[in-house]
């Protein structure tokens, strides 16, 4: 079985605390999954996409699994990672994949249960 890295890929922010809440989701979900090899990177700030899988790359990934950090598949998914993974696949010829977005996901609407629990009181 090949060795996979995993980056989780968010959009990014100006605003780096936001930055900061992905990278600890990030973490959080390489300790629960026992992810030997995992990054985080974004779109539109550092680290990029590129960044990330050359790291994996270096540290032996032999296949890499994008994981979306968006809610939803909107314009970055459908246009702009498809781009950046061709690009990235012929670069380090390595096998990238991209998972759904949380969209659809049945925790989603138990997330907004609790929300909103939480917010009544």
């Amino acid at each position: 079985m090949p060795r996979t890295g995993i980056v989780v890929f968010g959009h990014g922010s100006p605003v780096a605390s936001a930055n900061d809440a992905v990278r600890v989701v990030a973490a959080s979900a390489a300790r629960e999954g026992s992810w030997a090899l995992y990054e985080t990177a974004f779109l539109e700030c550092d680290p990029t996409l590129g960044a990330a899988i050359e790291r994996l790359a270096r540290a032996g990934a032999q296949e890499v699994l994008v994981l979306p950090y968006f809610l939803i598949l909107g314009i970055h998914l459908q246009r702009d990672l498809p781009k950046i993974v061709e690009e990235l696949t012929a670069r380090y010829g390595l096998p990238i994949r991209v998972a759904p977005p949380l969209d659809g996901h049945a925790a989603l609407s138990k997330i907004l249960v609790d929300r909103a629990t939480e917010a009544i009181g």
